[in-house]
């Protein structure tokens, strides 16, 4: 098949519950670079979220950041397209959320940002102690999220949520509905992540596709949350990980192995012919 673009969730669909990537998926993907194939991050996470060990893979160029919310040239750090929250409707999310036992962050130039309370405090909130560090490795420790949001006056890329209590995340998904300049969707069991409406992992890869004179069909897409579907539904060959929600495999293309069985470099040797 004539695909030439693949873009990649991270956690739970490149990289393992360890998030590391494994030499099997390693393999594959620098197979693809070595035939001409476009090897695109498409993540949650901002550009500073991307691992050095992917970032710095020769042939990685181009990221889907912040579930599309931004789409750069990763070299060069320009911007190809980006589809941001005002600040001031920002603001009004996270008072509505202040009410609530939830973590919160803002994304501002590419960074989280977020109080002490809510940074030394991560396990009340659900995470894992890989994802632990993972967040205080991408986050800026701020005295006040919503004065930083009022003082500086400037779009957001997304919100973030985290919460253990997963009857109270479902009735913030749908409380969160109100907002309609926004979209609601999830990565992570515990999380919710808010972008603008315009913002999603399809719109970005469309977006990127078009810059760099690929078609549609030509692309292929891989995850296993609700913020990939738009990537899915939208690539040539969408591909859910056996770990995907089931929303998202419903409407795959392909079904692969789990993140831990690497389920990426399975659908590229089912799909794709390489050489070398």
């Amino acid at each position: 098949m004539d695909i030439r673009l693949i873009a990649l969730d991270m956690d739970g669909t490149l990289l393992n519950d360890e998030k590391k990537l494994s030499s099997g998926n390693r393999e594959a993907l620098e197979a693809c670079i070595r035939n001409g194939i476009q090897i695109v991050p498409a993540t949650g996470r901002p550009a500073a979220g991307i691992p050095d060990f992917i970032r710095n893979m020769p042939g990685v160029r181009y990221g889907i950041l912040t579930n599309g919310a931004r789409v750069a040239d990763l070299e060069s750090g320009a911007v190809i397209s980006e589809s941001l929250i005002p600040w001031e409707l920002t603001y009004q999310v996270m008072e509505f959320l202040s009410a609530y036992p939830v973590a919160f962050d803002p994304y501002i130039d590419g960074r989280g940002n977020m109080e002490a309370r809510f940074l030394h405090h991560l396990a009340d909130y659900g995470l894992t102690p890989v994802m632990q560090t993972l967040v205080k490795s991408t986050r800026n420790e701020v005295e006040d999220e919503l004065a930083l949001v009022k003082n500086q006056k400037v779009p957001v890329e997304k919100i973030n949520i985290f919460t253990a209590d997963m009857n109270l995340r479902a009735e913030l998904w749908e409380k969160l509905k109100q907002y309609k300049e926004l979209i609601v969707t999830s990565s992570l069991p515990y999380n919710l992540e808010i972008n603008a409406a315009a913002a999603t992992k399809g719109g970005g890869l469309l977006k990127l596709a078009e810059h760099l004179g690929i078609r549609p069909e030509q692309t292929m897409a891989f995850g296993d949350g609700s913020n990939d579907l738009s990537m899915i539904q939208t690539a040539g060959i969408g591909v859910a990980m056996a770990n995907a929600m089931e929303m998202l495999k419903e409407q795959a293309d392909y079904i692969t192995l789990s993140n831990e069985e690497d389920g990426v470099a399975a659908a590229i040797r089912h799909f794709l012919t390489l050489t070398d």
